[in-house]
């Protein structure tokens, strides 16, 4: 008979991915908790992700010793303060792999770039390069807006269910940024639904009066991440958007394939 040391536990065993099998259940734990708005109960996550209640307590037992996770009062479980270093230091290495990509954007359409995630039910900005134009656009990285009055909310949302969408207005409200902001949901999934069908999203004059902004997500990003330019009305006009936007889509890709090396070793050369 082997030991129980020689033997391999289902915790430990590898993956199809080569991966151990205890991580990615941990892993997958977590992004379900933030899925969920970042506090749940044992038998939501057991419903959600199939796995017995048993492996879910163990699991959630390390995650709360490591400090990734804390129990509350009412016995639910929440995202812990330890996750909070680890989301700002991936939020820096994200602006640091696109501001390549950004300063691309900038030096073909003359506008500033900016990229955006989605944190929660706020967009949060993580990386921007500013245009070279007297006449500019300027958005603090870290900065944290809600989404229906920005062109990065909405192509972020583009592909959200609109159950979802609803929920996430219904938790943040919908304040009016300018006298031009959405500010009912029926108006926004009606935008949304203009975004999926021209492939990009537009802010005009929705969060500030005077600026315009146009937008894509980033495919295939391991986090949900848009991409937008942004300047003056006068300069971001309808025959600009013509120009703008393919330049946009290509940046998009070329980002998403960075973002993607990235997570296979190193970010592409």
């Amino acid at each position: 008979m082997p030991t129980s040391s020689a033997s391999t536990t289902d915790s430990a065993r590898p993956t199809a991915s080569g991966g151990v099998q205890s991580l990615e259940r941990a892993f997958d734990l977590l992004e379900r908790m933030a899925d969920a708005g970042g506090e749940v109960g044992l038998s939501e996550l057991s419903a959600s992700s199939g796995l017995p209640l048993p492996t879910i307590h163990r699991l959630m037992r390390t995650l709360v010793a490591c400090g990734y996770v804390r129990q509350q009062p009412n016995r639910r479980y929440a995202l812990g303060p330890r996750l909070i270093r680890l989301g700002e230091s991936a939020s820096r290495l994200l602006g640091t792999w696109a501001r390549p990509h950004l300063a691309r954007l900038v030096e073909e359409t003359g506008e500033t770039a900016n990229m955006a995630l989605l944190d929660g039910d706020e967009i949060v900005y993580v990386a921007q390069v500013p245009s070279k134009h007297s006449m500019r656009m300027f958005t603090e990285v870290g900065r944290r807006v809600l989404p229906h009055s920005t062109g990065v909310g909405k192509a972020l949302l583009a592909s959200f269910p609109p159950e979802e969408v609803r929920a996430l207005l219904a938790r943040t409200g919908m304040p009016a940024a300018t006298e031009k902001t959405i500010t009912t949901p029926d108006g926004f999934l009606a935008a949304l639904e203009e975004v999926r069908r021209q492939g990009y999203a537009i802010d005009d004059n929705e969060q500030e009066i005077g600026v315009r902004c146009l937008a894509v997500s980033v495919p295939d990003s391991p986090t949900a991440a848009a991409i937008s330019i942004s300047g003056p009305a006068g300069r971001v006009t309808e025959a600009a958007t013509a120009t703008i936007v393919p330049v946009l889509r290509q940046v998009a890709a070329e980002l998403s394939e960075t973002l993607l090396a990235s997570g296979q070793g190193g970010p592409a050369a």
